[in-house]
C-alpha cells in the first residue's frame, strides 16, 4: 500500500506520517513510498490507537476475522499514482509553504499535497485552467472521497485486539544469543507491536531497536506459538588458537543428539592393527555402498547391528598410522576420538610402543577396549597378556575391573563381530551427543596438496552440519567447501557429525589438528583469520610461561610430566621421587616413562597434555629441540636429581614467577673454521669467561650482534664434554642463521624462570 492512502486515512499530511514512524522506527525508510499490505495495517492501528482517530479497514480493504473485502475505490490508487511524482518534490523540497501574495503574481505549478490548506485559492483557480489533466484528476479524487465520507466511520474491533501475525514461521526458528526486537519480528514472522506488546505484559519496555537476550525471546515466541531454537556463538580468535574443542562445542541440552562413535585404533607396529581394521572394512561397509572403501581419505564409517538388535549403528574408524598422528592430532588440541582399541597380540604380548600408546590413551581420557589379536597362533596366551595389561593399570572385566578385553584374529575373523558389539555397547553407556543444526566445526585428520585439486583435508565433523558452498575458517588458513568425497569415492552435499569427507577449496594445507569452523562470510572469515595470525604471533613460545603462570595462581591442579631416563633403575628412582613431590593444592603425574633419548614424540605427548619433558642423563638431539620450540613444550635437562626434584619442588609450591631472566654464562673467542655447511657449523675457540655449554649463543663481531644460534655438540680433543671452562680450547658445533667468522664471539646465555624472593 502507498504512504500517500495510509496519511490521508489518518487524515495527516506525508511529512506528518513520516515522523510519526521515525519515532517508533517501523523500520520504514526515507526514500519508501510503498510498504507492504500488512505493514500498513500495523501502521494505522499503532498511530490511530495512539491519537484515538477512528479508522474504516474495511474500506481500506482490509481483512476482518480472517475474510477479505474488495476494495471499492480502486480509482484512487490511479490518481495516487499519477500524482505520486508532484508528491515526492513536495517532500524533498521539505514541504515548504508557498505564500498566497507570491502565488498570485507568477504562473505556479500547484504541487499536490494530501491537503490544500497551504495553498491559495488563486494559486488553485489558475493552475486548473491551464492543466485540464489535473482538473480530471481533481474530479476522480473527489468522486472517491466521497463514496469513502459515505461509509459510516466505525472503530475496528480488531485493533483493539491482539496484533495478527503477519506469516508466522513453519518449524524451528533460529535465534541468536542477542536480537533486537525488530530482528526476531522478522525471524518469527510475527509484527513487531505485537512483540513490543507481548515484552510489556511480561514487564519488559523494549523498543523497536532494544536488544533482549535468548531467554527473553524464547518467552515471547512460546506465547505466540513460534518454537525457538539457540544459534551457537561463531568461535573466537582464542578459541581456534587455543583449539578448545569442549568450548568450541558447547551446546544446550535439548539440541543434542545420538550420533556414531569415532573410534582410533593404537598399538605395536607389527600386532595387527591394519589387519583388524581391513576385516571390519570388508564385512562391514555402511549399508547400500557398493564397491567398499575406494580411496584413503583417513576415515570411514562401518554400520554394525549387535547381536540380538534389529537396529544398526554407525561407527566411525579414524585409519590413522598408530598413535603418532593421534599424539598430533591431540597435541593441537584436536580431542577428536571417542574410544580407544589397543591392539596387543597374544602370543607376544606389551611392547614399549604398547605401553606409549596405552599412556596416550589414559591420558586422552577416553574409554579403552583391548584387543587380543592373533589367538590362532600356537603361542598365543591371552591370561599373560592379560597380567601384563594389568600392570599398566588396565584391569580386565573378568578381573574385576572395567576394561572389556575380546580375543581375536584378523586372520581368521574370529571375535570381530564381539569387538563391534562392545564398541557399540560403550557407545550406548557414553551416550555421544552433538547438535546437528548448526554451524559446523571439525578437526583436519590429514591434509596434503594434490596437483590437480590443490589443498586438500580430510575433515571429521564433530558438530553441526558441514554443506556444499560453506563459508569457514580453519587454523590460519579459510576457504569455501567446492567439493565433499567419502571413503566411497563418492560425492556428497552435506555431512552431519561423526562423518568424514575429503574437502577441497583451502586457499593453503591446513595442519593436521587444525579446527574448522563455519563462518557467515568471505569477509567474516578474512577478518577472523588475521585476528588468529595476530594472537598466533602473540602466544608464540609462551607456552610453558603460561603452565608456570596457572600453577603459581593456583588455575592449575596437576603437574604433568614426561620422564625419560638412561636406565630403568634411575627411571623408577626419579619416577618415585618426583610422586612425593605433589602438595594438596598441585599433584606431580608422570604420563609417560622410558628409557632412551628423548623423541618427537615425547614433545608431541607433553605438548597435547600441557607438561613438560624431563630428561634424566639422556641426550636431546636437534631436532626434537626445534620440535619443542616449535610446540612452546620446555624440555629440562637433568645430570643431578637434587636440582631436578628441587625444579619441580618450586614448579608445585608456586616459587616460581611466570618471567623469564637471562644468565650469561660466558663467552668464547673462535679460532678456526672446520666445516660450513648451509645452516650448521663446526668451529674451534677459546673460552675467555665463564662456562661454556651447549645452548644458544648470541654472534658478535667488531663490538655488536650480528646473528643467533646455538651450540648442539661440545668436544675437548677427541671426546664430548658437557661444558667447557675458562681457558679451554675446545670445539663446538653450531647451528646460526649468520655463518661465523674467526675471530667472532660467541656469548653463551641461558634464559630461565625468575624465583620468587630471590631464591
Amino acid at each position: 500500500m502507498r504512504l500517500v492512502k495510509v496519511a490521508k486515512a489518518l487524515g495527516m499530511t506525508g511529512q506528518q506520517l513520516r515522523h510519526e514512524l521515525e519515532e517508533v522506527n517501523f523500520g520504514v525508510k526515507p526514500t519508501d513510498r510503498e510498504v507492504p499490505d500488512n505493514l500498513a495495517q500495523g501502521i494505522l492501528r499503532f498511530v490511530s490507537s495512539k491519537h484515538g482517530i477512528e479508522v474504516d479497514m474495511v474500506a481500506l480493504g482490509f481483512s476482518i476475522d480472517g475474510e477479505e473485502v474488495v476494495k471499492e475505490a480502486s480509482s484512487e490508487d490511479i490518481s495516487e499514482e499519477s500524482g505520486e511524482q508532484d508528491e515526492q518534490q513536495v517532500e524533498n523540497k521539505g514541504a515548504v509553504k508557498q505564500k498566497s501574495e507570491q502565488a498570485e503574481g507568477e504562473s505556479l505549478h500547484v504541487l499536490r499535497k494530501l491537503t490544500l490548506d497551504d495553498v491559495s485559492e488563486a494559486a488553485i483557480e489558475k493552475q486548473q485552467k491551464t492543466d485540464p489533466t489535473l482538473i480530471k484528476q481533481e474530479k476522480e479524487e473527489n468522486k472517491i472521497a466521497e463514496k469513502v465520507s459515505a461509509v459510516p466511520r466505525k472503530r475496528n474491533l480488531a485493533s483493539d485486539s491482539n496484533q495478527e501475525q503477519i506469516k508466522k514461521k513453519e518449524g524451528v526458528v533460529m535465534i541468536p544469543a542477542a536480537v533486537s526486537v525488530k530482528e526476531f519480528a522478522e525471524k518469527t514472522g510475527v509484527q513487531v507491536p505485537k512483540v513490543i506488546g507481548v515484552l510489556m505484559k511480561n514487564g519488559i519496555m523494549a523498543t523497536i531497536n532494544q536488544t533482549i537476550d535468548f531467554d527473553t525471546a524464547a518467552i515471547v515466541a512460546a506465547e505466540m506459538g513460534v518454537e525457538v531454537q539457540k544459534i551457537q556463538d561463531i568461535a573466537t580468535a582464542e578459541d581456534l588458537l587455543s583449539r578448545n574443542l569442549q568450548e568450541l562445542l558447547r551446546d544446550e541440552p535439548e539440541n543434542m543428539e545420538v550420533r556414531p562413535p569415532v573410534v582410533v585404533v593404537m598399538g605395536h607396529v607389527d600386532h595387527g592393527k591394519t589387519s583388524i581394521l581391513d576385516v571390519i572394512r570388508e564385512t562391514e561397509v555402511v549399508a547400500g555402498e557398493a564397491g567398499g572403501i575406494t580411496q584413503h581419505i583417513g576415515a570411514y564409517q562401518v554400520e554394525h547391528t549387535p547381536k540380538g538388535s534389529s537396529q544398526p549403528h554407525k561407527i566411525t574408524f579414524l585409519d590413522t598410522p598408530g598413535h603418532e598422528a593421534f599424539t598430533a592430532m591431540r597435541a593441537r588440541g584436536a580431542q577428536v576420538t571417542d574410544i580407544a582399541i589397543i591392539v596387543v597380540a597374544a602370543d607376544e604380548g606389551i611392547k614399549p610402543t604398547t605401553i606409549e600408546a596405552i599412556n596416550h590413551a589414559k591420558d586422552a581420557g577416553v574409554p579403552i577396549l583391548v584387543a587380543l589379536n592373533k589367538m590362532d597362533r600356537e603361542g598365543a596366551d591371552p591370561e599373560r597378556v592379560k597380567g601384563e595389561l594389568a600392570a599398566q593399570d588396565l584391569q580386565p572385566e573378568e578381573w574385576g575391573g572395567k576394561i572389556p578385553m575380546v580375543p581375536c584374529s584378523a586372520k581368521t575373523k574370529q571375535g570381530i563381530e564381539e569387538l563391534l558389539d562392545s564398541l557399540v555397547l560403550i557407545s550406548e553407556i557414553n551416550e555421544f551427543k552433538a547438535n546437528p543444526n548448526r554451524t559446523a566445526v571439525g578437526t583436519v585428520i590429514e591434509s596434503h596438496l594434490d596437483p590437480s585439486h590443490g589443498p586438500l583435508a580430510t575433515v571429521l565433523i564433530n558438530t553441526g552440519t558441514l554443506k556444499l558452498g560453506d563459508v569457514y575458517v580453519c587454523g590460519t588458513t579459510s576457504g569455501k567447501v567446492r567439493t565433499m568425497i567419502d571413503a566411497h569415492g563418492v560425492r556428497i552435499e552435506s555431512v552431519t557429525p561423526s562423518g568424514a569427507v575429503r574437502v577441497s577449496g583451502f586457499t593453503k594445507v591446513p595442519q593436521v589438528g587444525d579446527i574448522l569452523q563455519v563462518v557467515a562470510s568471505e569477509q567474516e572469515a578474512r577478518s577472523l583469520v588475521a585476528e588468529v595470525k595476530e594472537q598466533q604471533e602473540k602466544a608464540k613460545k609462551h607456552r610453558f610461561v603460561d603452565l608456570v603462570s596457572r600453577l603459581s595462581e593456583g588455575k592449575l591442579t596437576q603437574l604433568k610430566i614426561v620422564l625419560k631416563a638412561d636406565t630403568q633403575g634411575s627411571l623408577e628412582a626419579v619416577k618415585e621421587a618426583l610422586a612425593k613431590q605433589s602438595t594438596d593444592e598441585v599433584s606431580v603425574k608422570v604420563i609417560h616413562a622410558a628409557v632412551g633419548a628423548v623423541s618427537e614424540s615425547d614433545v608431541m605427548m607433553a605438548a597435547a597434555s600441557e607438561g613438560v619433558v624431563v630428561a634424566f642423563t639422556v641426550p636431546v638431539p636437534t631436532s626434537v629441540q626445534k620440535t619443542a620450540e616449535r610446540e612452546g613444550v620446555e624440555v629440562r635437562k637433568y645430570d643431578v636429581v637434587y636440582t631436578l626434584l628441587d625444579d619441580v619442588e618450586g614448579l608445585v609450591k608456586g616459587l616460581v614467577e611466570p618471567k623469564e631472566e637471562e644468565k650469561i654464562l660466558g663467552h668464547i673467542e673462535i679460532k678456526a673454521i672446520f666445516l660450513n655447511k648451509k645452516s650448521e657449523q663446526i668451529v674451534g675457540g677459546k673460552v675467555t669467561d665463564g662456562n661454556i655449554k651447549r645452548l644458544s649463543f648470541r654472534l658478535q663481531r667488531g663490538g655488536k650482534e650480528v646473528g643467533t644460534g646455538r651450540i648442539t655438540s661440545l668436544k675437548h680433543g677427541e671426546k664430548d664434554v658437557k661444558e667447557a671452562k675458562e681457558g679451554i680450547e675446545c670445539g663446538m658445533r653450531t647451528e646460526t642463521s649468520i655463518p661465523i667468522q674467526e675471530g667472532d664471539i660467541l656469548e653463551v646465555y641461558l634464559r630461565e624462570l625468575k624465583k620468587k624472593d630471590g631464591k
